[in-house]
């Protein structure tokens, strides 16, 4: 089913389709375990509170591109965790959330002028897709193991990856990000890399490598786009605080068309992006909270039948029972379970579900109760 209107023809938000098997969850006698979604649920730490607080008098327009100190930290923030060298003058953007920068970046590229086309991976957060759809552009399904082995690019303008995968959890290494690059930049594709779970490594690298990591790009970042998000590192999903950052060529026109279209973050978040970017100790500290809990649920997983696939980062487990995944919510909903349905995802995912990693620990406790019950 869709729904039309204004030009557009966009399909019904697909997590309403939970809502039988969320009604079967809530009749549990415990009530329900809800691991569906990633929304963080632990607080937001004190040293950045204290920051939006303290800049709460803010009472003229805060500038697109950010203070300078913005700016600064961001590209600070690249060079420890990534290694890149950037300069925050021309090549850092602060985004009002990363969704928006998803959704909109097709349009702010004029993608639809040229008649070029949004490539996403297979398994896919599904925003990649609506993008094309908001631009008037079409979406086409190119998985980076088909990039590498020569698929042709030919009327792509933007390539969106994402290293860690949602909600896959995969991780591609640099010797992949690399030749990745190499073929988007003979075709002169735009390639933009979602990178929101980088810093949730569980196997391998703590730090998942990044688009801009010198063994990747080197210092030249032409074509490239790295997005980031302060949502899952430090529980500030509700303050809408991320940033882009990579080919100066390709920030300097998203700045301006971004001022023309007013999209700002707010003085106040700026402020405590800030404190976020320059504090590592409650990064340390919430991927703690979070591995522990991961250790809880996956062994819980597995005794309840599922396999893990992936899932060497980020904040889910992908996981099938070779069926279909209607199958598998319904079986987890009469535990008293909701998780995220693979098929949301794309035909890729339509034997998996996703099983996320963000509820409390209590709730974590007893879901893995449930599944070893």
């Amino acid at each position: 089913m869709t729904q039309t209107g204004f030009g557009l023809s966009l399909p019904d938000y697909p997590w309403d389709t939970l809502a039988p098997y969320r009604a079967t969850a809530d009749a549990h006698p415990g009530g329900v375990c809800d691991l569906s979604i990633g929304t963080p649920v632990d607080p937001t730490p004190p040293v950045i509170r204290e920051a939006l607080a303290a800049a709460a008098d803010w009472p003229g327009y805060p500038a697109t591109a950010g203070t300078p100190q913005l700016r600064g930290a961001i590209a600070d923030w690249y060079a420890r965790v990534f290694g890149a060298t950037l300069d925050p003058a021309t090549q850092v953007l602060p985004l009002v959330g990363s969704k928006e920068a998803v959704a909109w970046l097709p349009t702010l590229l004029g993608l639809a002028g040229r008649g070029l086309a949004v490539a996403h991976p297979a398994a896919a957060y599904p925003t990649y897709a609506m993008g094309a759809t908001l631009a008037g552009v079409e979406a086409r399904v190119l998985d980076v193991d088909d990039i590498v082995a020569g698929a042709s690019l030919e009327g792509v303008g933007l390539l969106w990856i994402n290293s860690p995968g949602n909600p896959t959890g995969r991780v591609l290494d640099p010797a992949t990000l690399r030749a990745v690059v190499q073929r988007t930049r003979e075709a002169g594709v735009v390639l933009a890399s979602d990178e929101c779970y980088a810093r949730l490594g569980w196997e391998g690298e703590e730090t998942a490598p990044g688009i801009l990591d010198p063994r990747v790009v080197g210092e030249d970042h032409t074509g490239v786009l790295s997005v980031y998000s302060l949502s899952k590192q430090s529980n500030l999903a509700g303050y809408r605080a991320a940033f882009l950052a990579g080919d100066p060529a390709l920030v300097g026109p998203l700045t301006t068309a971004r001022k023309h279209a007013g999209m700002i973050m707010p003085g106040p978040v700026q402020a405590a992006a800030i404190a976020a970017l320059q504090d590592e100790e409650h990064v340390r500290e919430q991927k703690e909270h979070y591995r522990a809990r991961r250790a809880v649920l996956r062994p819980a997983v597995e005794a309840f039948g599922v396999r893990i696939d992936h899932s060497e980062a980020g904040l889910y487990l992908w996981a099938t029972r070779d069926e279909d995944c209607w199958d598998t919510i319904e079986a987890l909903a009469q535990r008293g379970i909701i998780a995220g349905p693979g098929a949301f995802y794309g035909e890729a995912g339509a034997r998996h579900v996703r099983i996320a990693l963000t509820a409390s620990d209590d709730v974590i406790r007893e879901a893995a109760d449930r599944l070893r019950g």
